[in-house]
């Protein structure tokens, strides 16, 4: 069954599209989950933007793709399409479930995959190291969380026990 993962930040030009190919990856290597799509989006993105060229940079020295990247504004569309929607900071999170408290449940900090409260830093406009240290950063999340990823993409972000809304 086709899962969807959405990942966002702020303006969709660094972490979530970092943390959308870590992903992607992962995926590729997990042969039960090949058809899950994964998208990233942002709180309060100009549409159409490439990642910033640091971002490309660092990740492809990682072996990841993301120049083909265009920005896209977070919409309650893709939301719904979501099964997961996994934010960088806690101020994402609670923008996103302010903004569409019906799908709340869908709706996670990042770091929590891994057991977490914390943001993940914005690189933008900072040194190339500064974006290292946050691909390390998502590389960790992602992989050190990946069964909670699935776990809850597969219930429909809803943490076991929870009822349905």
């Amino acid at each position: 069954m086709v899962r969807r993962v959405l990942f966002v930040c702020a303006g969709n030009l660094c972490r979530s599209p970092m943390a959308a190919a870590i992903l992607r990856s992962r995926l590729e290597r997990d042969p039960r989950r090949k058809d899950w799509e994964v998208a990233s989006a942002g709180l309060w993105a100009e549409e159409g933007l490439p990642a910033s060229e640091p971002a490309i940079r660092v990740m492809a020295e990682r072996g990841y793709r993301i120049d083909h990247h265009r920005s896209r504004r977070v919409t309650r569309q893709m939301l719904e399409r979501a099964d997961l929607v996994l934010g960088m900071t806690p101020d994402h999170v609670e923008a996103l479930r302010l903004a569409f408290p019906d799908l709340a449940d869908r709706v996670h900090l990042l770091a929590e995959m891994i057991g977490g409260s914390f943001g993940v830093e914005d690189p933008y406009g900072r040194p190339l190291g500064v974006y290292r240290v946050v691909a390390d950063e998502l590389e960790r999340i992602v992989e050190g969380g990946y069964d909670r990823i699935v776990s809850l993409a597969e219930r429909g972000g809803r943490v076991a026990g929870e009822p349905p809304p």
